[in-house]
């Protein structure tokens, strides 16, 4: 047992309380997180240096677009976490799966589902599907730091039991203190995934090259993810799969793999305008 843990904070998952009227911190992030990331792709369509002179989606674009990935986000995370997580407790209670305010969504189906969005939306507009991914994967880590501090709020994906210093005891996991996992994960798949696709974008220009920046999303996410996993405890009713191998690791080796390809191919392919 650590000689010193923290306790956790008494943060009411309610922000704000008005008759039926309620403001849960899970549905602030959500919308802090999708706003900002709006306004952060809306920044780099507008810095034509970073394009090359290439043709890319325009702000109207981008503002028509938020409705649809909204969309993709909420209906594609719900309905991964529910088929993948959880299926026995939806099937038994079905109602609760549009509970969604309760906490449970999938990032791999939110990816997924955000994937559709972006095929449907950019189909109808006539845009590049790559640099639609491109523009979404350098904003993404925006809502996923916002995403994780809401489960720390909700005090649901904790950790594995520990003794390290900083470790919290949560008040629905018992007396053990355990790994903050939740904010391990704002840190790799937020803020330093935020920076290194920033570095990509803004000093190496590879927004020039479609699809890089969404295969380094993918794969950073999925190696940041695989990271975490090791610390933090798999859901219950799936447990691990296999010695240390679980659910959130076995969807993100696919993601690398993906993600390296799509580096590989955009990388070789000659910059946007360079022809031109």
């Amino acid at each position: 047992m650590p000689l010193f843990v923290l306790p956790f904070p008494a943060i009411d998952p309610v922000l704000i309380e008005i008759g039926p009227f309620a403001l849960r911190w899970y549905a602030l992030a959500y919308i802090a997180g999708i706003i900002l990331a709006w306004r952060y792709m809306r920044r780099l369509v507008l810095d034509d240096k970073l394009w090359g002179g290439a043709s890319r989606p325009t702000p109207l674009d981008l503002d028509d677009f938020v409705v649809w990935g909204t969309l993709g986000i909420i209906l594609g995370g719900r309905i991964g976490y529910v088929l993948v997580y959880n299926p026995a407790q939806y099937l038994a209670h079905p109602l609760e799966a549009l509970q969604v305010w309760t906490g449970g969504m999938s990032f791999h189906g939110g990816f997924l589902g955000t994937v559709v969005a972006m095929f449907l939306f950019a189909h109808r507009r006539g845009l590049s599907i790559l640099q639609l991914f491109d523009l979404a994967g350098t904003a993404a880590p925006i809502g996923l730091f916002f995403g994780r501090i809401a489960n720390f709020i909700n005090s649901e994906l904790w950790g594995r039991p520990a003794d390290v210093p900083w470790a919290v005891v949560f008040p629905n996991a018992g007396p053990d203190p355990r790994h903050p996992s939740q904010l391990y994960e704002a840190a790799l798949e937020g803020i330093l995934l935020f920076l290194v696709l920033r570095l990509l974008s803004h000093k190496f220009k590879m927004l020039q090259h479609p699809g890089f920046i969404a295969g380094a999303f993918s794969c950073g996410y999925g190696i940041a993810r695989c990271i975490a996993e090791f610390y933090r405890l798999p859901d219950a009713q799936i447990g691990y799969l296999t010695g240390v191998l679980t659910m959130g690791m076995l969807l993100s080796v696919p993601m690398i793999a993906a993600g390296i390809a799509l580096m590989v191919w955009a990388a070789r392919r000659p910059a946007a305008g360079s022809a031109a």
